[in-house]
């Protein structure tokens, strides 16, 4: 990995280039939330049975962090992102043609699982690329699928609308080969070999910090804290819609709040690269964690417009960096060689994490007719989070100078 490309003019373009390539081909995130209410109608299903698109695409995106990742270990994010853009051209113009409510739901699954080239992948690619900006980097690529989530539903409204869900599927699969392989294209160039020992004007591939854990087992914390900040992060994500129609705001309200959520989770990507870069990932994801479980706990006694509105608006500003803090605290403390597979696992153990909490939301709502005992449950899994992070960082050990770095690599 040569010295001169870290943190280059080039290190900076690859950034923007990353970006739009998370923000292009994250729309597999949101293309069945788009369409749930045609698709429900057309084929005359449930709002459960119409769900089930969702949770596909879900556990895709889960499941293709993971494998995707191990693609980019090997052979680099272009021939990964544009096997991606295939995919997903081909599974949209497929779903624009089936006759069945099942057939548009399991579909949905390769979506998701190309999908995920746009996220983990991808942001495994982009660290290795920095190392003073590192935190900054990872947080602004990862910030792609927020952007894909303002972004996308304003370029097909109008297009549903006015001519339904299939020409907006079809007009998707266009674009994802247009648009999305010249990107591949433009990201083929891959960073230097890692060497397996110090070298003048090379970088070693060994971690920056040391931890009194094995990488196994503070894989695994990791893992386990995703699912908890997760589970604690998809209650407002998944029901804030619902739950301003149950007080009778309406659900045009609700989808405000959650565009607002959205909007500032932006905002707290980009503000905790910078925070990482300064203080490191353990320090950025508690900073981020104990703000969204007070953030929740305000959630309960505030329930008029205005409070909905500031509260939303809190808790976007307070949980968008804690997602790219895993990926950060992984290449922190671990090599860089397997950085995709490992990124991707505990990627996937967030989004696990999200559908087990969208669940288990609705659950309590239908076992007590309220949220608030739902808001009471992410809080508790928000606080298995917190402690397990606290671990984490009492068993890390001070950075070693870099000479030493290099000396004992």
């Amino acid at each position: 990995m040569a010295q001169a490309e870290i943190d280059s003019s080039y290190s900076w373009v690859r950034l923007g280039i990353s970006v739009l390539a998370g923000t292009m081909s994250c729309i597999g995130l949101w293309a069945a939330v788009l369409v749930l209410p045609n698709v429900q109608a057309e084929f005359d299903v449930s709002r459960g049975g119409a769900s089930l698109a969702y949770t596909l695409a879900m556990v895709g995106f889960g499941l293709g962090n993971v494998y995707l990742g191990r693609l980019v270990d090997r052979h680099g994010i272009a021939p990964v992102l544009a096997g991606a853009a295939i995919v997903l051209s081909v599974s949209f113009a497929l779903s624009a043609f089936v006759n069945s409510m099942m057939l548009f739901a399991l579909l949905q699954f390769p979506i998701g699982l190309a999908t995920a080239a746009g996220f983990g992948p991808l942001i495994a690619d982009i660290s290795h690329w920095f190392m003073k900006r590192r935190g900054i980097a990872v947080a602004a690529t990862a910030a792609g699928n927020y952007f894909a989530g303002a972004l996308w539903p304003l370029a097909l409204k109008d297009v549903i609308a006015e001519n339904g869900w299939r020409p907006a599927f079809i007009t998707v699969s266009i674009f994802c080969v247009v648009v999305l392989l010249p990107i591949a294209w433009m990201l083929r160039r891959r960073i230097g070999a890692v060497p397996s020992s110090g070298t003048k004007g090379a970088i070693p591939d060994q971690p920056v910090k040391s931890i009194d854990l094995s990488h196994r087992t503070l894989l695994i914390l990791l893992a386990i804290a995703g699912v908890g900040c997760c589970v604690a992060m998809s209650m407002p994500q998944v029901h804030i819609v619902a739950y301003c129609a149950d007080l009778g705001f309406g659900t045009g309200v609700g989808a405000e709040m959650l565009s607002t959520m959205l909007g500032a989770g932006i905002i707290s990507r980009l503000l905790s690269g910078f925070l990482a870069d300064r203080f490191g990932g353990i320090y950025t994801l508690l900073i981020g964690s104990v703000l969204q479980c007070l953030a929740l706990f305000l959630y309960i006694p505030f329930n008029g417009l205005a409070s909905l509105y500031i509260v939303s608006l809190v808790f976007g500003l307070s949980q968008g960096g804690i997602i790219p803090s895993y990926a950060i605290i992984i290449r922190e403390y671990m090599p860089a060689a397997q950085a995709g597979q490992r990124v991707g696992f505990v990627i996937m153990a967030t989004v696990m994490g999200m559908a087990l909490g969208g669940w288990l939301s609705g659950l309590i709502y239908d076992l007590t007719g309220s949220y608030q005992a739902a808001f009471l449950n992410g809080i508790a899994w928000n606080v298995m989070n917190i402690a397990i992070m606290v671990f984490i960082l009492m068993r890390s050990r001070p950075a070693r100078p870099a000479a030493d770095k290099l000396a004992t690599a």
